[in-house]
């Protein structure tokens, strides 16, 4: 669970997506200060990994991204994991900032 976090932000993920849910969350990509990505096994679709991969390349100094490893019942596989480690490594390699936790993400948000 992340820590209360003292900034204004968007989040995305809902029940139902719409197109226009889709032009709003491409609308704050642009304009918000920080595009941030928490990657954890309930993901159901893999268009968020291409998205991280797009905006570290676009857009690095305000791209961050971490994963957890386990959400409530749900874990990752240790394939998963070493996949997922890859991709932080590559991430970090184009610029942008990765996190381990949520805490770490939570008190390096509050302090900008």
């Amino acid at each position: 669970m992340i820590k209360k976090l003292k900034i204004h932000y968007y989040n995305p993920c809902g029940e139902t997506w719409t197109p226009d849910m889709m032009k709003e969350e491409l609308r704050q990509r642009e304009e918000c200060n920080f595009c941030l990505y928490v990657i954890t096994p309930k993901i159901e679709g893999f268009y968020s990994i291409a998205e991280i991969a797009d905006d570290s390349n676009k857009r690095p100094e305000k791209t961050v991204f971490c994963f957890i490893k386990e959400d409530e019942e749900k874990k990752f596989s240790d394939v998963q994991i070493k996949s997922l480690e890859q991709v932080a490594k590559m991430i970090k390699k184009n610029g942008a900032t990765v996190f381990k936790t949520l805490d770490e993400v939570t008190d390096f948000l509050n302090h900008q």
